[in-house]
């Protein structure tokens, strides 16, 4: 596909049948998340595509130019949020997931991962998402958009299973706030596993491998 957005390809075996799209968080860039992918293991052959944000200012960093999935403003991260910039990511990753079916993908065998800023990408793109998605990793996020989701959200959509996962000590997304995320997709009918760990805005082992295990779940009832 043309304009499709740069990104790294891991592919873990012969002639995959299942792919994850993986967004990183501000400022980092698509390698952020291989390592992890690589020690993973998962018990099937997976391609992993990790996209690069674009470049562009953030207002919250002095205007600095950096790798962002959309702008932020203010630092109550949920305030004045960037609806224009957001939609406009979920467009790139909507063609993310197109390139994936063309190459013969089932929607069903697509999963969607992303860590903060990525992480509310796949939310607010998954949920949205005229099929069922094998899956959606929302990590150290929280749900945008919240005052449109309801008008907004797939009916198809329903049914696709979530990890959400935060650090007790997140001094970035809060805590309470990545919770009340959950809780309220979960009170929706939203098939939602919470997983909460001892650590900041930030990833560990033992997160890791509980995402390995939940994907080698999914992967092996597939």
């Amino acid at each position: 596909m043309s304009n499709i957005l740069p990104h790294i390809t891991l592919e873990t075996g012969k002639s995959p049948q299942h792919s994850i799209i993986w967004l990183h968080g501000l400022g980092a860039d698509g390698g952020d998340f291989v390592p992890i992918a690589e020690e993973m293991g998962l018990p099937v052959a997976v391609r992993y595509i990790f996209p690069h944000a674009p470049m562009q200012p953030v207002t919250i960093n002095g205007g600095f130019v950096m790798r962002a999935w959309y702008d932020i403003v203010a630092s109550g991260i949920d305030a004045q949020q960037d609806a224009a910039g957001i939609r406009a990511s979920q467009a790139e990753l909507e063609k993310l997931i197109t390139q994936e079916k063309q190459r013969g993908i089932a929607t069903a065998n697509i999963y969607l991962a992303g860590f903060s800023q990525g992480g509310v990408v796949v939310l607010q793109t998954g949920l949205r998402h005229a099929e069922r998605l094998g899956g959606i990793l929302a990590l150290s996020t929280y749900l945008p958009l919240a005052e449109t989701f309801a008008d907004e959200a797939s009916e198809c959509a329903k049914d696709t299973p979530i990890f959400m996962a935060h650090g007790r000590s997140d001094p970035v997304i809060p805590y309470a706030l990545g919770k009340i995320s959950a809780e309220k997709l979960s009170g929706l009918g939203y098939p939602l596993e919470w997983h909460e760990y001892a650590m900041p805005h930030s990833v560990c082992m033992e997160e890791v491998q509980d995402i390995a295990a939940w994907l080698t779940h999914r992967l092996n009832t597939d």
